[in-house]
């Protein structure tokens, strides 16, 4: 029996058709795969004293923190407004070559002040250092809030690692820079502290640590806010997209005494697709709330071109995405002020470690507290298997 002109076609798309589709699918899988995170494993805990001194610092204040794979080190921005010593970063090693983190794995062994584009360190109080990327050209970009009740806009600079001084100075967007009558831009100290890079060094993230005055109310007791996150394109080092970001309200335990605060102090990219990890904090009376959430971009709006928020029908803009991946207060020791994250070294059983770090605020009631996570994630592979399983009749 001869083969039918159907038999043909069928054999066609069986032989020819299905493996240039398969292929496809999985190219495309494979180039656009980002890292899926399932949990987080606490792996340690160490804390740097209140009042340690190197050379002639006192080391506190440490608001964000960066790793740099090439050398095992990590940069450690200090909110020290000068007070203390000149703006500065410490360089610090944490060792977790047996897995965990400890007491004494912690060392620092660096301090770089910043200096400005003329080779002058920043007056006392016109700064307010929180956020620090490292970039693959041996800088770092630095964000600070600055002070809106002194007019001191807040900024984005990249500074050389080696000699502190200032390169380059990214443009804010207008609606993000405070005016003397208080009817738009940033919030006093609830600015630009989060500071992340993608792995591909094309993209920069920063966030408003509450809402923008224009975008609605701060946060407080049962309500969250909206923050803004900001991307930039570093090809152009412009600001290329803005996306809304919800945070979570947070219910108040015990307050005695009167005061409240929350909002969005870190942010972390894990690829280049616009997959993040970030840290809500909030201080509820009695210890602290951090909560580690991972957050999507892609399918979010992109809402530059919305001034501002108040009045907008929310329910038409799609926001970041975000999951809860770990509610800190289930650990039995206390939380201290913690509000800078990023990705340490793999480990020795392949995973991907990340470290938080707290902001003592020279309290001598608090300390410098880091904590050490191992990351639990699903293969890139067996979600791409999984899609083709879903595919195949």
């Amino acid at each position: 029996m001869g083969i039918t002109q159907k038999n043909r076609k069928k054999a066609l798309i069986i032989f020819f058709i299905l493996p240039i589709i398969f292929i496809n699918f999985l190219w495309s899988n494979i180039a656009s795969a980002s890292m899926n995170i399932t949990g987080l494993e606490f792996i340690g805990e160490a804390s740097l004293p209140t009042g340690l001194i190197f050379q002639k610092t006192e080391i506190g204040g440490l608001s964000g923190i960066t790793y740099d794979r090439k050398n095992d080190l990590y940069y450690a921005i200090s909110d020290d407004r000068g007070q203390k010593a000149p703006s500065r970063f410490y360089t610090l090693k944490i060792d977790l070559s047996k897995g965990k983190l400890d007491k004494n794995n912690i060392s620092i062994v660096g301090v770089t002040t910043l200096l400005d584009e003329n080779n002058q360190t920043y007056p006392p109080d016109s700064t307010d250092t929180e956020g620090i990327a490292l970039t693959n050209k041996d800088t770092v970009f630095i964000s600070s809030e600055g002070d809106t009740r002194q007019s001191i806009n807040p900024f984005i600079k990249e500074f050389s690692l080696s000699t502190g001084k200032n390169l380059s100075t990214l443009t804010i967007p207008d609606k993000f820079l405070p005016e003397k009558n208080a009817k738009k831009g940033i919030r006093n100290n609830l600015a630009f502290e989060s500071l992340t890079i993608s792995p591909d060094n094309k993209s920069l993230f920063t966030a408003s640590e509450n809402a923008l005055i224009q975008d609605g109310a701060a946060a407080k007791p049962g309500t969250g806010t909206r923050c803004r996150i900001l991307q930039y394109n570093l090809e152009t080092n412009q600001p290329e997209k803005e996306y809304l970001y919800q945070t979570e309200p947070v219910t108040q335990r015990i307050n005695l005494t009167g005061q409240f605060s929350s909002g969005l102090p870190d942010l972390l990219a894990l690829d280049n697709q616009g997959n993040l990890l970030s840290i809500e904090r909030s201080f509820t009376g009695i210890g602290f709330g951090i909560f580690i959430f991972q957050v999507a971009l892609e399918k979010s709006d992109n809402i530059s071109n919305i001034n501002s928020l108040t009045g907008k029908d929310l329910t038409k803009i799609k926001p970041a995405q975000k999951k809860l991946l770990l509610d800190l207060r289930k650990f039995d020791f206390a939380l201290d002020n913690l509000e800078g994250l990023t990705l340490g070294p793999k480990l020795s059983d392949g995973q991907q470690s990340l470290i938080l770090i707290s902001d003592n605020n020279f309290n001598g009631l608090q300390r410098t507290q880091i904590l050490a996570f191992k990351l639990k994630t699903e293969s890139s592979l067996l979600r791409i298997l999984r899609r083709i399983r879903i595919l195949l009749p």
